[in-house]
């Protein structure tokens, strides 16, 4: 299949400490759905560590993993936002979200030293996480007669799909999620009854 419909992600937060020369790193790893999610959560972590030197972070969006950004938040270029992503990356996640942020101590830790505690602090978050593997769903919506009832319950069971939200007021309408790698078939057994229509939603 060249499409892989599942990715690992984090199931709730997690953080992580290093310590270096009286520096403290401290990494809060957090599973997200959108950049938004992102923001909340970094203006949180930055309200609870008003005096930080740095808040550093890189987060990792979609499925397909190719939606990230990084940011140094004033350390020197490429010793902070990029260790934490490349973290990340080598861990083989997406959906989330990590903010490391920096005590200064005192004493400069130079570009080694930075690397080292920013990603040392970010694999010690994601260390302590609960990793989960996910499938890609893409959600429908179902609008179909009362008399085709039977016929689409049997396919949802028997493909075990979830439903989300059903309505039988005057007609029937479901909404569900059909992992990538069913698509085809489903939609194919699904065109096959009458009077049944169905329209993409978004996809999880």
């Amino acid at each position: 299949m060249l499409f892989d419909d599942t990715y690992r992600t984090i199931t709730g937060p997690a953080e992580g400490i290093f310590r270096d020369k009286g520096s403290k790193f401290i990494a809060s790893a957090f599973p997200i759905r959108s950049e938004e999610d992102f923001k909340d959560q970094l203006a949180a972590i930055k309200a609870e560590h008003p005096k930080a030197r740095h808040h550093c972070w890189a987060f990792r969006l979609s499925p397909d993993r190719n939606v990230f950004r990084l940011n140094d938040d004033g350390e020197p270029s490429g010793t902070a936002g990029r260790p934490i992503l490349n973290t990340i990356l080598s861990a083989d996640l997406t959906n989330l979200g990590v903010v490391v942020v920096r005590y200064f101590g005192g004493t400069l830790l130079g570009v080694p030293g930075l690397i080292n505690a920013y990603k040392t602090a970010t694999a010690e978050a994601l260390k302590e996480a609960k990793v989960v593997e996910k499938t890609v769903n893409d959600v429908y919506s179902l609008h179909f007669d009362y008399l085709s009832m039977n016929d689409v319950m049997k396919i949802i069971k028997e493909e075990g799909l979830a439903i989300l939200k059903q309505d039988y007021e005057d007609k029937c309408v479901i909404e569900l999620e059909i992992r990538k790698g069913q698509l085809n078939k489903v939609l194919d057994w699904l065109g096959k009854i009458e009077g049944l229509e169905h329209r993409y939603l978004h996809t999880v």
